[in-house]
């Protein structure tokens, strides 16, 4: 598995996991650009850039533990449903 990747295939993946069906419909705090910036997710400093995207659903945000970087999400609208803890 790759070290290396962009912050559109974290969360494009967490999106698949989430059915998240705005994969193409949502607003974010990075440009286009921003998004397919590669960076090393493995251990060490956080290199990937600090973000937030909205779909109609879901809000996207970076997670970090011991350096190793991923893609959180949590429910836009309150729901039944906890939230897991982040980062571990």
């Amino acid at each position: 598995m790759s070290r290396y990747t962009t912050w559109r295939k974290e969360i494009t993946e967490r999106m698949v996991e989430n059915k998240d069906t705005d994969i193409n419909n949502y607003i974010t705090t990075l440009t286009e650009e921003e998004l397919d910036t590669e960076f090393d997710k493995g251990h060490g400093q956080t290199k990937g850039l600090p973000f937030t995207l909205w779909t109609s659903w879901w809000v996207y945000f970076p997670i970090e533990y011991d350096g190793s970087e991923s893609c959180g999400s949590v429910a836009r609208n309150p729901t039944s449903n906890p939230t897991w803890h982040q980062g571990g």
